[in-house]
């Protein structure tokens, strides 16, 4: 999304570098302080920008949390993916990848809590089109690892391990469990 329709497409490389500032501000804030804490303000002391700087850039608070949330998302995906490129076999990349999945949130909780608040919130609000994107982008993820096991229909398989993944972080942020643990239970899951 961008900041204000038709806005973007005018901004000077220094413009569009302010722009992407208040994107990573909203980015660290969102994370540390979650949804309901990603205010203007907020933005604003996390960056070096004032608050009317983000107003210019961004109309509407709302635009800038999905902008927020998509760049989490895109970097949380492509550091997945740098981990399946150290695993030459696929069953070894696909339990790297989902071990580095769980333990992004089961590191940080707080993005995890941003992620779920941002995924209520867009519900809520009938603007799920912004979380079905980044929900597609990581089911195309774990369709690609489990293809790459010839097992039927991967993406119905990514699609049941996405819903695991997901309440099994929720889970580990009330009560840890090893991934040895979690690991069996994912084979029993998506694996023949």
């Amino acid at each position: 999304m961008t900041a204000t329709p038709g806005r973007s497409a005018r901004l000077s490389p220094n413009q569009l570098a302010k722009q992407e500032q208040i994107v990573d501000a909203a980015r660290r804030v969102l994370v540390r302080d979650g949804l309901a804490g990603c205010t203007v303000r907020a933005v604003a002391d996390a960056s070096p920008l004032t608050k009317s700087a983000v107003h210019y850039y961004f109309s509407d608070i709302d635009l800038l949390i999905d902008r927020a949330m998509a760049a989490l998302v895109t970097d949380f995906l492509a550091e997945l993916r740098t981990v399946a490129t150290k695993h030459d076999d696929p069953q070894e990349r696909l339990w790297a990848v989902l071990e580095a999945y769980l333990e992004t949130f089961g590191n940080n909780p707080n993005a995890a809590f941003a992620w779920f608040e941002y995924w209520v919130a867009v519900g809520r609000a009938e603007h799920a089109p912004a979380a079905e994107v980044m929900l597609r982008s990581s089911i195309e993820l774990l369709t690609d690892l489990l293809s790459d096991l010839n097992i039927d229909d991967p993406r119905a398989r990514a699609r049941a391990l996405q819903s695991y993944l997901l309440g099994a972080i929720v889970q580990q942020s009330v009560r840890r469990r090893p991934f040895a643990t979690l690991r069996e239970e994912i084979e029993l899951l998506c694996l023949p």
